[in-house]
């Protein structure tokens, strides 16, 4: 027994090579625990990082980085047609357009940006556009993410 304690005080210490030199064993359990801890926070919270209503943005070569700001509306576009203002789904353009006008009434710094689907027409995102030119908005951003990065 006296054998056995000994032989694992002599394991558990350092070892002490030459004068002053202290070799010691890095025990990297921790790190790696911690490591995937955080990889599987990221892989929960990713897909939470885009706000709104979830579609499938166009492409482009270089997307221009504008911040996103507390004076910002976003214009979500689905591939079915339906349009959402932030998670709000809204029945007709006529809606929109009257939404639109009273919130720019009510704060003349809202920025309006459009979340298309890619897979939507062209005439789709110009039409939701021209609504949003008659509610009173005359700069209209369209949100895009950079090719290959999806």
């Amino acid at each position: 027994m006296r054998l056995a304690r000994r032989h694992a005080r002599e394991h558990d210490a350092p070892k002490i090579e030459s004068a002053g030199s202290v070799q010691s064993d890095i025990n990297v359990t921790p790190l790696v625990d911690v490591c995937l801890v955080l990889l599987i926070i990221f892989m929960v919270v990713m897909p939470l990082l885009q706000s709104g209503i979830p579609v499938l943005l166009p492409e482009t070569g270089n997307p221009e980085k504008y911040p996103e700001g507390q004076k910002q509306v976003k214009v979500a576009i689905m591939e079915d047609g339906k349009i959402f203002l932030g998670q709000d789904w809204v029945p007709t353009k006529a809606e929109l357009v009257k939404r639109m006008a009273d919130m720019l009434q009510a704060d003349p710094q809202k920025e309006v940006v459009i979340k298309a689907d890619r897979r939507l027409r062209y005439r789709d995102v110009r039409e939701v556009m021209k609504a949003l030119n008659d509610a009173g908005f005359t700069r209209v951003g369209l949100i895009t993410t950079k090719k290959g990065a999806s």
